[in-house]
């Protein structure tokens, strides 16, 4: 399962959740909400909009110790399989 960051405010998106949007350029945005995706379109800039994590970790107010953060470096460390172990099971 493939959990994306909405473009806008980095909170997680999961699948079947939010929009997308193309741009001519084939770059893809994923948002979370449609009020994401309207400040977005309206170029408004994440790190002013004060409930975003970029505005929070701009300004010191992120918390050290963040689950979502925890729960992202603990799925993106790759597993390393011994093969030598596989063959035998």
């Amino acid at each position: 399962m493939r959990i994306d960051k909405c473009y806008f405010c980095s909170y997680p998106t999961y699948p079947g959740h939010g929009s997308t949007f193309v741009r001519n350029d084939c770059k893809v945005f994923k948002f979370c909400t449609s009020k994401c995706r309207k400040l977005f379109q309206h170029k408004r800039n994440p790190r002013k909009a004060r409930w975003t994590k970029s505005f929070r970790k701009l300004n010191g107010k992120e918390l050290i110790s963040d689950p979502t953060f925890e729960f992202e470096r603990k799925r993106n460390v790759p597993v390393k399989y011994n093969r030598e172990k596989w063959a035998t099971v």
